[in-house]
């Protein structure tokens, strides 16, 4: 998404103070928003909260305390057309188990306006998916399928999913991400994209916002990640000081190997001190994304 787009976007998702609080685990307290046309991934462990929080924005968890608006309304159990502009795709894909994809559908349909026939008809036959079949036949990559069917026939303005590619084989994930990646390009829908694997994500997000134990730790842009941090190696034989932004830093006699969030000053510091055979590498998001979580 360019610049441009990104300062004249509206809000598509708002929270502020939200709090979920359960025996042993409290949400939050969380504040949080998504600008149309922005892929925010929400990254963290199991049991991070990542599922409570997109279970809160959609209605299925009531929250304590906070506030949530979608596109500047505010969440309303008594009145769902808030819920018109929102489509969601979880790791449980929940249906009528005897009805078939085609009925399935069309008992979704009655609920949003802007349901497109033509939009479930371009995805089954993209999906080749069989529309036929009852759900209970239907495999674990079909039954996603037919979830992300379910969830983008309304043209939704922002897309909450929650895990959605758990549990599905390599060739049905990619189907899965590619469609999702086209569906980015095309429009200025907002997603907020809740996984642990950063391998899913890290084509399609603009921003990552790491979430530990209930809390957000950081939220910041992608590629600020990827050109800040790196693994660094290099020999040194004295009593070297503390390196600067080293989120890691491992000695075996003259040989170190640093893991830093801010390469450039790790550097400069290093040819300040005349370090020898410096070697700088680039690292993956799922390795930045440990050391975030880490808090090392």
């Amino acid at each position: 998404m360019n610049a441009t787009t990104t300062q004249n976007a509206v809000t598509a998702l708002s929270m502020e103070g939200v709090v979920k609080r359960y025996r042993g685990f409290t949400l939050g307290p969380l504040d949080l928003d998504l600008r149309a046309g922005t892929v925010l991934a929400l990254v963290g462990p199991n049991g991070a909260g990542k599922t409570t929080t997109i279970n809160v924005i959609v209605g299925l968890v009531k929250h304590d305390a906070g506030t949530i608006k979608v596109f500047d309304r505010r969440t309303n159990p008594n009145d769902a057309t808030w819920k018109f502009d929102i489509g969601y795709v979880g790791d449980t894909h929940v249906f009528y188990e005897y009805w078939s994809g085609r009925k399935n559908l069309d008992f979704l349909r009655q609920f949003y306006p802007s349901w497109s026939e033509d939009r479930v008809a371009e995805l089954a036959e993209r999906f080749q998916l069989d529309l036929k079949k009852r759900a209970n036949t239907l495999s674990k990559g079909n039954r996603a399928k037919l979830a992300l069917i379910g969830a983008l026939a309304h043209y939704p303005k922002l897309l909450l999913l929650d895990e959605p590619t758990s549990g599905l084989d390599p060739v049905v994930r990619t189907e899965f991400l590619e469609t999702l990646w086209e569906i980015v390009e095309e429009g200025d829908a907002a997603v907020l994209y809740s996984t642990h694997i950063l391998s899913d994500i890290s084509r399609i997000a603009d921003e990552l916002a790491f979430l530990k134990e209930g809390k957000i730790v950081m939220r910041t842009p992608k590629d600020d990640l990827l050109d800040r941090w790196r693994h660094i190696s290099f020999r040194y034989e004295g009593e070297l000081p503390a390196v600067r932004a080293a989120a890691s830093h491992r000695r075996d006699g003259a040989s170190h190997l640093i893991i830093s969030s801010d390469h450039e000053a790790t550097l400069a510091q290093l040819k300040d001190l005349n370090v020898q055979n410096i070697q700088a590498s680039l690292m993956t998001i799922d390795e930045i994304a440990v050391w975030i979580l880490k808090g090392e």
